[in-house]
Formats: C-alpha cells, structure tokens, sequence
C-alpha cells in the first residue's frame, strides 16, 4: 500500500467514526433505550433462566422479571416522591443562600475587578442586576421532565420485556450469520463474558454504592444535616456514574450546607466528610471487592464517561464503563483490535 493508499485509508476511517458519532448524537432518543435495555437484559437474563430450569415459560417468565423491575421502580418512585420534591423545592434557595454567605469574598473579586476596570476606559453602563438564583442545568439534565422520564421508561421496559422473552434467539441469529466456526465459536464466548461481566459490574457495583450510602446517611446525620438517608439514596444512584457522580454529590452537599449552618467549618465539613468517604471507598473498598475483574484504565474510563457524558447526557455516563468492559472483552478475542485492549486495559 502505498503513502497515498494509506492516507485514503486513514481518511475515511475518521470520516465514518465522525459519522458514527454524528448518527449517535442525532439518533440519541433510539439509541439510549435500546442500550438501556440491553444492559438490562444482560443483567436479568439469569432470572429468566432460573425460572426455565423451574419449568416456567420464557415468555411468563420474561413477563414476571419484567413487571417486578416496574413494580420496584414504582414502589420506589412513590417512596421517593415527596423528600425529592421538597428537596427539589429547597435547591435555589439553598444556592441563594450560599451566595448570601460568599458575599464577602465576591465583593472582594469585585473590588479587585473594579480596580483592575478603572485602569481602562470607564464605562457609564449600570451595572446589571444579579439574576434570580435557578436550579443548576445538570439537575435539569439529570432529572429531565416527568413527560420525558415515564416515556423513556416505558420504551426501556416494553424493549426489554421482548429481549427477555426472545431468549437466545439475538445469538442464534448472530452465529448463524457469521461464515466460519471459529467466529461463531468466538462470538458466544464473547456474547457470555460480556454478560457476565455486566451482571457483575452492576450488582457490584450497587453492594458498593449501598454500602457507601448507609455510611454517608450516618455521617450526614452525625453532621445535623436534613434528610440525611434522601443524601444517602442519592449516593447510591450518584455513584452509578464514575466520577461525575461525585463531583455532583459534592456541588449539592455544599449547597445545601451553605443553606443550612453558619460556621464556615461545619459547611466545609459536610462536603468533606463525603470527599473522605468517596476517597476510601474508590481506593480500598472497589479495588478489593473487584479485583481482578474489570480492571480497566483509569484514565480511559474517565474520558469515556465525559464523551459519553456529552454525547447521551446522563444515561451514557451510566453506560459508559459496561460499554467499554464490553470494547474491551471484544479486543482480547479479535487479533485486529489487540490495540485497544491494550489501551483499554489496566
């Protein structure tokens, strides 16, 4: 190939991944539900098979799993609904309130502003009143409208009911279709490492989270905070997303501290009592409860949940690391992409 064959080459594989991701973006409310419900078939496909070996139905089987997961949502959702309301309603008075309480130190910028201003043309403009303090956008993004959420769930649910109740009829078809033996060899060792690996990440992962949201409540209640087993509940949902999660966490905690005490120690204390907590949990309790399993690049992972991220919003953080475990069992059986498993790997 010569260097002219090859810069073609080149050229059109960043084209179509520009296209790939431009076709995600675009194509975002398809693709989310249908990445949701795979995750989601991978995670129960083993409590539809343990109803089979009970001699149940696939398709009543795949019903009973199905109805559970929403008869758990909606006992949830009923159990959360006020706390997070009020907390909801509790927000932009908790950020007005921590402005009120940095108002010292802005006037300080300001000064030093006005100061650094004054050396230049002097602008007769009077200055613009402070907008009213609003809930931050990534709150908005998270929790989205009920409109958007109950139709999202509802096409996740009726997705997820029919892969559970076609069995293993999407891998029949797939090694069907490939020519050789070898790949269809391949491609079921691939198909059932990806979900076990998945089952484990996600049950893993929600011990983890549990654990750490019962010792977050504790701390939060120790510190005098309001609601402290709502902070708790959103732990666990939070940490679902590396990184972000608890960057988000910490935003919150702050603000609500500010609301809440005078002293500026103890409003420090609150976020910081969660930083410790997140801090033990990401060094000590994950590296021994996952250990050899999943180990991925750190690095990797965290620009993948920010692609991710910007890409599908909140729903492709969650997905990111079962996205990129995947990626990364499917490079260590194709030889073409030893590469990124490579990359991919810890």
């Amino acid at each position: 190939m010569t260097g002219w064959e090859r810069a073609q080459a080149v050229g059109i594989v960043m084209l179509a991944t520009l296209a790939g991701i431009g076709a995600l973006y675009v194509g975002r409310t398809f693709f989310v539900p249908v990445a949701l419900a795979l995750l989601l078939n991978a995670l129960l496909r083993p409590l539809v098979r343990g109803l089979e070996r009970l001699r149940v139905s696939t398709v009543v089987g795949a019903a009973m799993v199905s109805l559970g997961l929403l008869g758990a949502l909606v006992v949830g959702g009923f159990a959360s609904v006020n706390p997070v309301r009020a907390w909801l309603n509790q927000l932009p008075g908790s950020f007005e309130a921590a402005g009120h309480k940095l108002a010292p130190a802005r006037e300080s910028l300001e000064q030093v502003s006005q100061a650094t201003h004054a050396l230049g043309e002097r602008s007769g403009a009077p200055p613009a009143a402070p907008a009213p303090p609003t809930v931050p956008p990534f709150l908005v993004q998270f929790f989205g409208t009920t409109a958007t959420l109950v139709a999202g769930l509802t096409e996740v649910l009726l997705l997820l009911y029919l892969l559970l109740a076609s069995g293993d009829l999407f891998l029949r078809k797939l090694v069907e279709v490939l020519p050789m033996f070898r790949d269809k060899r391949t491609a079921v060792e691939v198909t059932e490492q990806v979900q076990q690996a998945v089952t484990q990440y996600i049950v893993t992962t929600l011990v983890i989270n549990v654990g750490q949201g019962v010792v977050v409540g504790f701390a939060l209640w120790g510190l005098g905070m309001h609601s402290p087993w709502l902070w708790g509940g959103l732990t666990v949902i939070l940490e679902f997303i590396p990184y972000l999660g608890a960057t988000g966490m910490i935003i919150l905690l702050t603000a609500a501290a500010f609301s809440q005490f005078d002293p500026i120690g103890h409003i420090l204390l609150v976020p910081g009592t969660y930083l410790v907590i997140a801090a033990l949990q990401n060094n000590l309790v994950s590296p021994l409860v996952y250990g050899q399993r999943l180990k991925l690049n750190p690095v990797a992972v965290l620009a993948g949940v920010l692609f991710w991220w910007l890409l599908w919003g909140v729903a492709g953080a969650f997905l990111a690391v079962p996205f990129f475990a995947t990626l990364k069992i499917l490079a260590d059986h194709v030889e073409s992409l030893t590469p990124i498993a490579t990359f991919l790997g810890e």
